[in-house]
C-alpha cells in the first residue's frame, strides 16, 4: 500500500463514520415515521414537530449521508462503458471527474450556502408552523457540512486515482 492509498484510507475513515452514523439515523427516521403515522390512525393525534422531524432526518441522512454513498461508489452513474474499462482508464475518468465536476460542484455549495446560513443564524430561524421545530438554522449548516464531506471524500478518490495512475502498468 503506498503512501498516497493510507492518505486516502485515513480520510476515508471519515465518510465511513458518518455514513454508519446516518445509517442509524435511518432507522431513527422508520421508527418516528412508524408513530406518525400510528399517532394519526389510531389515535386522531399529532405533532408538528414529530411532522418536521421526519424532512429533518431525511435531510440529514442525504447530506451528511452522501460522502459515504460516493466512497462506496453507489451514487448515481451511467454505466455503460465504465464497468468495462481497465482499472487505470476508470482511474482517469474517477480523477477527471472529480476534478472538473465534483470538487467546484463542492466549492459552489459551499460558496452560496455560508451567506444563506449566516441570515438564519443572525435571526435565529425556526420552523414558520406554531408547535414546528426551533433552530431551523442548524439545519441549514449542514449544507455546508455536506459540502466539506464531499469535497474530502473527494480529495481521497484523487489520492487513489493518482496512486494507480502511478502504479507500472500490467503486462
Amino acid at each position: 500500500m503506498t503512501k498516497l492509498e493510507r492518505v486516502a484510507g485515513s480520510i476515508e475513515q471519515l465518510s465511513e463514520f458518518t455514513g454508519r452514523v446516518m445509517s442509524w439515523l435511518t432507522l431513527g427516521l422508520a421508527l418516528v415515521g412508524f408513530l406518525v403515522v400510528v399517532l394519526r390512525y389510531a389515535f386522531d393525534s399529532g405533532y408538528i414537530w414529530m411532522q418536521e422531524s421526519l424532512t429533518w432526518m431525511h435531510a440529514l441522512v442525504f447530506m451528511l449521508g452522501a460522502a459515504y454513498t460516493l466512497k462506496h461508489d453507489e451514487h448515481v452513474r451511467v454505466d455503460i462503458v465504465y464497468r468495462g474499462l481497465p482499472v487505470r482508464r476508470r482511474a482517469v475518468i474517477d480523477l477527471v471527474g472529480t476534478l472538473l465536476f465534483l470538487l467546484p460542484f463542492c466549492g459552489y455549495v459551499l460558496y452560496e450556502s455560508l451567506p444563506y446560513l449566516h441570515g438564519s443564524w443572525r435571526i435565529g430561524e425556526r420552523s414558520r408552523e406554531a408547535g414546528g421545530l426551533p433552530a431551523l438554522y442548524l439545519l441549514k449548516a449542514v449544507i455546508p457540512v455536506m459540502a466539506i464531506l464531499l469535497a474530502v471524500q473527494g480529495m481521497a478518490i484523487v489520492l487513489r486515482c493518482i496512486a494507480i495512475l502511478r502504479r507500472p502498468e500490467e503486462a
